[in-house]
């Protein structure tokens, strides 16, 4: 969103390069308006592909069910489900390889219930088999990725690396760092601009000008938008930070200080010797999709006894049954709603008793585990189901627009008369931070730095412009003189 005047930008170049007349605060929107402009320029491009591929991932539950309807759907509901017992013994039946990492019953009565197979040669994939629930019999079977589709995991790592591993995920990284300062810049450029241009009123802001012509049009329509999109995307940037590379890491380090991670169940049957670690694993509670091989399948009619457990200590809703890793480890029996109200109780299940010996409550969550748990959720779009997808689509069609206006403003702005052509405008006026109080300088300079280490990608993206937009004025300069 830029408010940037056509004086600020068409200034002339030999005025650019002067020295400012003075430090005031119109320094600081000056500031603002020249990163606000390079931001824009440069960055715009990984956001726009941000928001497409966004855009196509969010309905991907749609499309799932369009490419995989006869796998996750059953044909016809029934009145009797069968056993887990019964289900599992038809899908081991028809996929005898590899061995059973877990059981996910069916959310909704027109699921099929997945049975979820650790194989070897297919590394940290899994083969889910789908078995309709009301006559146990096998719909197909999915090569899935931590229970994802092959359409779902394609979709998603093309928004998140665009197929090209990790060095993939620095596109994704640089749009998520930038993106809440372009918008924060935005606003308090457009909420703030000089008293000549439109009244300041809430109108003001939130409409666009149609009365305006040219570029002014251009901005209204730019900065309006972008107003009504700021929450949604201070949102996505934030949430995309959490799980990204570098940002994420520092998150991370933030959760164990404030010690915010999710309580661990404790899947260690009372009175039992803990077994000795493997190298590079954990305990039990997290085993079920390495593709680790197991000497041999639990007795499917434990499945049945850990889900009558689990439903009597009040786990409703579709769960996700884990057979004991160990003759010393626990059954874990755990709740996947992830639609609000979301549910994550788990318990961990003594099947030869028929007893909970441990359980984690989403209530106990700490309060920075639960905002990360919700926050990816409605970044994926399904923690408000269809109307997060819808304003999900909202958002990236709304930022792809505003993407659009502001290379039109930047065309717009162009010189056009026969002795001064250019194909894009002129940049805002160099030097401004020269016209920055002190105050400002000393407070900015450290918080500045320190933000560099927080978000390690936006702190070496915005070093890469300062030596760039140095050396280009060391090399006007010389020119000049």
């Amino acid at each position: 969103m830029s408010s940037t005047t056509d004086q600020e930008q068409q200034r002339p170049a030999s005025q650019a390069e002067a020295a400012p007349a003075g430090r005031s605060r119109q320094g600081v929107r000056a500031l603002l308006v020249r990163l606000h402009f390079y931001a824009g320029v440069f960055v715009a491009p990984f956001l726009l592909v941000a928001a497409l591929t966004g855009l196509i991932y969010t309905f991907a539950p749609q499309l799932d069910q369009l490419v995989y309807g006869d796998q996750l759907r059953v044909t016809q509901v029934g009145e009797q489900v069968h056993p887990l017992s019964e289900q599992v013994a038809a899908a081991r039946a028809a996929h005898p390889e590899g061995s059973l990492a877990s059981v996910i019953t069916p959310a909704e009565p027109e699921d099929t219930t997945r049975v979820v197979l650790s194989v070897p040669e297919l590394g940290e994939e899994q083969r889910t088999v789908f078995v309709d629930p009301y006559t146990a019999k096998v719909q197909g079977e999915l090569t899935t990725s931590w229970g994802s589709t092959p359409l779902t995991t394609w979709l998603g790592d093309l928004h998140k690396n665009l197929h090209l591993g990790e060095t993939g995920r620095l596109y994704s990284e640089v749009a998520a760092s930038w993106l809440w300062v372009i918008v924060a810049g935005g606003l308090v450029l457009w909420i703030g601009r000089s008293r000549g241009q439109r009244a300041q009123s809430a109108r003001g802001v939130l409409l666009p000008d149609r009365a305006a012509r040219g570029v002014r049009r251009t901005r209204s329509f730019h900065a309006a938008t972008g107003v009504w999109l700021a929450l949604g995307l201070f949102f996505l940037s934030a949430t995309g930070l959490t799980w990204s590379h570098y940002a994420g890491d520092r998150f991370g380090q933030l959760l164990d200080a404030a010690k915010g991670h999710a309580p661990e169940l404790d899947t260690l049957l009372p009175g039992a010797q803990p077994p000795a670690e493997e190298e590079g694993g954990e305990h039990a509670g997290h085993a079920g999709h390495g593709g680790a091989e197991k000497t041999a399948d639990p007795d499917p009619a434990a499945f049945d006894a850990a889900l009558a457990t689990a439903r009597k200590t009040g786990l409703g809703g579709t769960v996700q049954v884990t057979p004991a890793a160990d003759a010393s480890s626990a059954w874990v029996v755990a709740q996947k709603d992830n639609v609000w109200p979301v549910h994550y109780d788990q318990v961990a299940v003594d099947t030869a008793k028929g007893e909970v010996t441990a359980h984690t409550r989403w209530a106990d969550y700490p309060l920075l585990a639960k905002l990360s748990k919700l926050g990816v959720q409605g970044h994926m779009g399904v923690l408000f189901g269809i109307v997060n997808q819808i304003v999900l689509a909202l958002i990236a069609i709304g930022l792809t627009l505003v993407t659009f206006w502001g290379y039109r403003m930047w065309w717009q702005r162009r010189p056009t008369r026969e002795d001064r052509k250019a194909v894009f405008g002129k940049a805002p006026a160099r030097g401004t931070w020269r016209r920055l109080p002190l105050p400002v300088i000393v407070i900015g300079v450290p918080a500045v730095a320190l933000l560099g280490w927080t978000l390690p990608v936006l702190g070496v993206t915005l070093a890469c412009f300062i030596v760039v937009d140095v050396a280009m004025g060391l090399v006007r300069r010389g020119r000049a003189v």
